[in-house]
């Protein structure tokens, strides 16, 4: 899974220090990140590069996370122009980005950059928010409102009736391929009960034996995906809830159209089920 990125070593520890000429300057421009490719790999900005042009980057930085030691940054006062071996891509592209370190750090650090823009005025009073130095929070001076990064629990359902497994495709999404049952933990309710409430919502079923099977974090979206295996209890007659998906099936593990591949929590309980692991 895109998390996985050993042996490299991720470290998100709140320890804001000044970057130094190897760290690593993220520049994002809403869904698009400044990077270079050579020999179909990625590589980013550094402040050594990019101080060559602009001596505020030294002055407006926020700390993110460190890989393997090497400090990475959000920093403005760049202009994307001044370097022309670097160009923007879109966030897509980093589901298949290489190395899979630094297409961690792309997304993880864009999800961090969309909180720090959503949050620069306190929602309570409306004055600017501040960064407090200590972690990895912003904090209103007025009224002592604190706002921490934004983590959105949701789950990943493989529904199993005998030899079969549920999949689906999303309504109106750029993702087109097949997928699990998805979504988002609401207020009040247990992570068991979402997994019930969204397969009731999505296609009118019923489950039992609710397994926890493995998490992800998932920076496209905010959030922390918890997977979970479940068997269909009763009829297995399908009501498609056509606002949220396209299509949904059943598929015997021997004919999913599904391939292995290294990003999502999604893909792997696919091919654990279709490989008869699970």
């Amino acid at each position: 899974m895109i998390q996985n990125i050993e042996p490299h070593e991720y470290r998100n520890e709140y320890r804001p220090q000044p970057p130094e000429d190897d760290s690593i300057l993220l520049y994002y421009e809403g869904r698009k990140i400044l990077i270079r490719t050579e020999d179909d790999e990625i590589a980013f900005l550094t402040f050594g590069e990019a101080k060559k042009y602009s001596s505020e980057i030294w002055e407006n930085y926020t700390y993110l996370f460190s890989i393997d030691g090497q400090r990475y940054y959000l920093a403005d006062g760049i202009d994307p122009d001044d370097f022309p071996e670097y160009h923007l891509e879109d966030k897509q592209y980093f589901r298949s980005a290489r190395p899979k370190y630094r297409q961690f750090a792309a997304v993880t650090g864009w999800q961090l950059y969309r909180w720090y823009q959503s949050r620069r005025y306190c929602g309570r009073c409306g004055e600017p928010m501040i960064q407090d130095e200590k972690e990895r929070m912003m904090r209103c001076p007025q009224c002592g409102l604190m706002e921490f990064p934004k983590i959105c629990p949701a789950v990943i359902i493989g529904l199993t009736h005998g030899n079969k497994i549920l999949m689906s495709k999303y309504a109106g999404r750029e993702y087109k391929k097949y997928a699990l049952l998805a979504g988002f933990n609401e207020i009040g309710e247990s992570i068991e009960e979402t997994v019930r409430r969204e397969v009731m919502e999505e296609v009118g079923l019923k489950v039992k034996n609710i397994r926890y099977y493995k998490s992800q974090p998932w920076s496209f979206t905010d959030t922390l995906l918890l997977g979970f295996f479940c068997e269909l209890d009763g009829d297995d007659s399908i009501t498609l809830d056509q606002d949220e998906l396209a299509l949904a099936e059943w598929f015997e593990r021997e004919k999913m159209p599904v391939k292995e591949e290294d990003l999502s929590l999604t893909n792997e309980m696919m091919m654990a089920f279709k490989n008869g692991d699970v």
